[in-house]
C-alpha cells in the first residue's frame, strides 16, 4: 500500500442496531481497509431522503436524539466494528457533517443521491451498489441513482448486467464470506435428514411466506420435518409447533442452528446477494432456493443448490422433500456447495476493493 494514509468514508441510512447484510458488507470492508492502512468512517444518518416532509424530518430528528442518547448507532450486539474505524452518528447526510477524505462512498440509492451533490473535499465520489433497490423507492429514482456519474461497483453479476443494459460503467466485486465465523462443524451425514432452517422477514419480496407453506405442503407427507426460523422481528402469527423461532441469534447460536441444519431454504423472489444461504453453505447445508439473480452467484442447479421459480411453495416443496427423500444426494449438493463458496474470500474482494480505489486515483497496488 502507498505510505500516505488515505481517507475512506462510508454513508449508510439509519442506524446499525439490529442485523442488515448490506450493513454487515459495509463493516467488513470498513474493517479490513482500516487494517490495511486507511484511515476509515462510517456515517450513519438519521435521515437521507432530500425531500423529506416536515413530518418526517420532525420524525428523524426525534430518532437522531433518541440514538444519541443511547450512545450512537453501533453495531455492537452483532457486529464488532473495529475501534480504528470512527462510527459517527448524524442528523442527516448533508455536507457539513461529513468529514473530508479522499473517497466517499454510497451505499444506498438515497445515500448516492447525496453524495454527488458534495464538494471534492469529500472524496472521489462511489457507489457501492448492493441491490436493485426500487422495493424502496421509487423507480425512476432509483434508475437515476444508476446513471449518476459516480464510480460504481456491484456485488452480483446480475447487477452488472442491468448496468451494462443502461450503458454505465461497473466493477463487479462478488461479497466476501468471513469463514472463521461460519464453517462446517457438524458431520454431513449425522444430521437430522427432516431438519430445516430459514430466514423469516416481514418484506413480501422475501417471501418467507412462501417457505412457510413450503415447510407446511412437504409436511403433510413428511410428519417428521422440523424447521427452526430466525429473523430480527417477531414471530410470525399462528407459527406451528413444529417451526422453532430464534429472534437475533447470536453469531455462535447461528452457527450451532446452521451445522444442525440438513435443508436451507432461501424463497426470496429478489436478492442483491444472498448472504444468510451462503453462511448456510458454509456451514453444510444443503440449499433449496429460488432461481434470482442474487442466488446465481453460487447456485448452480443440480450441483451447489435446487433452483425453483419465484413464488412457487409447491416447487420450492417438492426441493425440500427430495433432498429430505435422499441422503445421499443431499450430502453431495452440500458438499458441493460447501467447496463452491470457498472461492469467496474476504482478502480477494478487499484487494479488488482496493485496487478500484487506487485505480480512481491513478495508483497502482506494489
Amino acid at each position: 500500500m502507498n505510505s500516505n494514509k488515505q481517507k475512506i468514508t462510508f454513508l449508510l441510512p439509519g442506524t446499525g442496531h439490529t442485523p442488515i447484510g448490506g450493513f454487515k458488507v459495509v463493516y467488513e470492508y470498513a474493517n479490513r481497509l482500516s487494517q490495511l492502512g486507511y484511515e476509515v468512517s462510517i456515517v450513519h444518518a438519521a435521515s437521507v431522503g432530500m425531500h423529506e416532509s416536515l413530518r418526517k424530518k420532525c420524525r428523524s430528528a426525534l430518532k437522531y436524539i433518541y440514538w444519541k442518547l443511547r450512545g450512537g448507532p453501533a453495531p455492537a450486539d452483532w457486529f464488532q466494528i473495529d475501534p480504528s474505524v470512527k462510527v459517527l452518528w448524524t442528523l442527516s447526510l448533508a455536507e457539513r457533517y461529513i468529514p473530508d477524505g479522499d473517497f466517499i462512498i454510497a451505499t444506498w440509492w438515497a445515500t448516492a443521491e447525496q453524495v454527488i451533490h458534495y464538494s471534492g473535499q469529500k472524496g472521489k465520489p462511489f457507489y457501492l451498489i448492493q441491490h436493485l433497490e426500487t422495493w424502496s423507492g421509487p423507480t425512476d429514482e432509483v434508475y437515476a441513482t444508476w446513471k449518476m456519474p459516480l464510480q460504481k461497483i456491484v456485488i452480483s453479476r446480475w447487477l452488472k448486467d442491468i448496468a451494462d443494459r443502461l450503458a454505465e460503467t461497473s466493477l463487479y466485486i462478488p461479497n466476501g464470506l468471513d469463514f472463521e465465523k461460519f464453517g462446517l462443524d457438524v458431520p454431513l451425514q449425522s444430521r437430522n435428514n427432516s431438519q430445516c432452517m430459514m430466514l423469516y422477514s416481514a418484506l413480501d419480496w422475501k417471501g418467507s411466506f412462501d417457505g412457510l407453506k413450503a415447510f407446511s405442503i412437504a409436511r403433510e407427507n413428511m410428519p417428521s420435518l422440523e424447521v427452526n426460523i430466525f429473523g430480527v422481528s417477531n414471530a410470525p402469527n399462528n407459527l406451528p409447533g413444529w417451526c422453532h423461532y430464534y429472534r437475533c441469534p447470536s453469531q455462535s447460536l447461528l452457527r450451532d442452528l446452521y451445522n444442525k441444519t440438513s435443508v436451507f431454504v432461501a424463497p426470496s423472489w429478489a436478492e442483491g446477494w444472498d448472504l444468510t444461504a451462503t453462511e448456510a453453505m458454509m456451514c453444510g447445508a444443503a440449499l433449496v432456493a429460488t432461481d434470482i439473480g442474487g442466488h446465481r452467484e453460487f447456485c448452480l442447479h443440480e450441483r451447489t443448490a435446487l433452483l425453483s421459480r419465484p413464488k412457487d411453495p409447491g416447487q420450492l416443496a417438492t426441493n425440500i422433500v427430495r433432498l429430505i427423500n435422499n441422503s445421499k444426494f443431499r450430502i453431495a449438493l452440500a458438499t458441493c456447495g460447501n467447496a463452491y463458496i470457498q472461492q469467496y474470500t474476504w482478502e480477494r474482494s478487499v484487494k479488488q476493493f482496493q485496487s478500484a480505489l487506487n485505480m480512481s486515483k491513478g495508483r497502482k497496488i506494489l
